[in-house]
Formats: C-alpha cells, structure tokens, sequence
C-alpha cells in the first residue's frame, strides 16, 4: 500500500485523480477535503456505491478511518486502481490548516416547514426508481445515485435552486452531496434520516406511483 504525505496527495488529486473518503458518513459530513467524493467503507452497499458514482479509468486517491489495506484490496478487485492513500488520514489535512469542507443537515420537520415558503426549494430524492414509486414527496425529483454524473440531469439544477436530498436512510444522500459539490454544486442540504423520518412528518405530502412498479 503507498501512503502519500499531504502535499503529494494533494497534487496528486490536482492532476485529476479522485479522492474517496471512507470513513464513517458522520465524519464525513463534519468535515472532508474539498472535492472528496464519500463511500463509507462499512456499508454492506459499498461496491454497489462505489461503482455508482467513480468511474474505473481515474485513479482513487484514499482516506480511511481503519483498515487502508482492507479497502485498497476490495478497490482493486473491483477494478479500481488505488494511487496512494493518506498518510495520517484525514487528520493529517485538518491538522496542516486545510480548510475543510461540510454537508449540513437538515432534519425533516425542518423541510416540511420550509417547502410552503422558499419557492426555489427542490426535493431531491436519490433512492432507486422503485423505492421513489412506492412513496415519495409531492413534486420532489428523482435523481439516483447511478445518475449523479449524467451530465444532462445535473445541467438542470439551477444556481438559483435549493437542493434538500434524501434517500431511505441518510447514507447515499451524503455520497450523492459530495458528487454534486465535486461538480460544483454547493446549495444544498441533507436530510437526516432520509425517507424514514420524511414519511413520519404529519405534512408531509406523500404520493405514490404504482405504475411505475409494473
């Protein structure tokens, strides 16, 4: 396994490999290396994620709370190729003065209070098309992880768009933000607890598709 010192992480990451954030989502969301895109490494959905949102062709750099070799094993038997991971951790970035960047949570109660006000607010909901059908907020937009880097869905979010995304639980809603902020996409929010605690709201306007489910 090569660990790299920060600066050489760094500039390898300028030279367009990408930096994959494995540690837990908690950690994540309190502070990540600008652009990082983040998979936590104990989830059982890690491969199925990760070849959701990283293409194959650009070398991974790695940040891992434990087991970096552990990691760097699965990547490369998934076809990815591990540039180096860092040396220290994230730990290392926080500790040299970078400065960090965050996704901030909202709870659900909090969207069902602004959605009758900000006109610009958009639902988004970046479960599976089956799971959206079954249940999902009135005029939210169904973007899954798989289409996070469809150039055509992200070129219809506005700069005038207040993102609110969500999934069933509030993981792939965190590694979907650090897709879209890689791209550039920083009006946005979590919801914590995804569509678990969303379908628990009383306000909450539920529809659903059964249509799509044939």
């Amino acid at each position: 396994m090569k660990t790299l010192a920060l600066n050489d992480f760094l500039d390898t990451a300028q030279k367009g490999a990408v930096i994959l954030d494995t540690r837990t989502t908690e950690q994540f969301k309190e502070g990540f290396i600008p652009g990082s895109i983040h998979v936590p490494a104990g989830a059982k959905q890690f491969e199925e994620w990760v070849t959701a949102v990283l293409e194959k062709e650009i070398p991974v750099l790695l940040i891992a709370a434990d087991d970096a070799a552990g990691t760097e094993t699965r990547l490369s038997r998934m076809g990815y190729t591990v540039a180096g991971t860092l040396n220290g951790g994230y730990e290392s970035f926080k500790n040299a003065g970078g400065t960090p960047d965050m996704i901030i949570d909202v709870e659900a109660d909090e969207l069902m209070m602004d959605i009758p006000f900000d006109e610009h607010l958009i639902v988004m909901d970046v479960r599976k098309p089956i799971e959206f059908a079954e249940g999902h907020l009135k005029d939210a937009v169904n973007l899954p992880l798989t289409d996070m880097n469809d150039p055509l869905r992200i070129s219809a979010i506005e700069e005038k768009d207040n993102l609110y995304l969500h999934c069933g639980g509030g993981t792939r809603s965190v590694i979907a933000a650090s897709v879209l902020k890689r791209q550039g996409i920083h009006n946005l929010r979590n919801v914590a607890g995804g569509w678990k605690k969303i379908k628990e709201e009383p306000r909450a306007e539920i529809v659903k598709e059964p249509g799509l489910l044939n």
